[in-house]
């Protein structure tokens, strides 16, 4: 998995967050191709700084043209959800990677609702939140582009899938 180290330290060191976009639909059956990994995470500034410290220890920096500690104030954040429309703060290796870790802030799930539903996911020893499939479901009908369109059949058909199972 390509953010494997990042996920182990966030482990590691207690991060609150649930994978969700393009890696959790993959992690929930589906197939497609995706590059960047999409968290919400529990925002509250200890677990924001360690998030930052972690990503910057491996090389990640903010896409955005800020000081990355301007992520912890809630009134920046809510400035720039209201006046930039941000949907997510995003860190990036570099220009020549595909590496991106992008922190959604404007979401229709919030955290506490995608924790307490979110689905553990153990690859080797690693244990990976992942947000649910309903709600997954309810982030790209928001999204509501083309590919949420599609993913959001394919995650319709896991659905039924897992119900029958049950």
């Amino acid at each position: 998995m390509f953010y494997e180290d990042i996920l182990r330290e966030f482990n590691r060191n207690n991060i609150q967050f649930v994978v969700v976009g393009g890696v959790a639909f993959n992690l929930l059956g589906g197939i497609r191709a995706t590059q960047d990994l999409d968290l919400l995470i529990l925002m509250d500034d200890d677990n924001i700084t360690r998030i930052i410290e972690i990503l910057q220890k491996n090389n990640y920096k903010p896409r955005q043209p800020v000081n990355p500690k301007d992520f912890t104030n809630r009134n920046i954040r809510e400035k720039w959800i209201q006046d930039k429309n941000m949907k997510a703060f995003s860190f990036f290796k570099d220009y020549q990677s595909y590496e991106q870790v992008d922190i959604i802030i404007d979401s229709p799930v919030d955290f506490e609702n995608a924790r307490k539903d979110a689905k553990v996911i153990e690859i080797d020893d690693l244990m990976i939140p992942v947000i649910s499939v309903a709600n997954l479901i309810k982030m790209k009908e928001r999204a509501g582009r083309d590919i949420d369109k599609l993913d959001i059949k394919d995650l319709k058909m896991i659905m039924e899938m897992q119900n029958e199972k049950r």
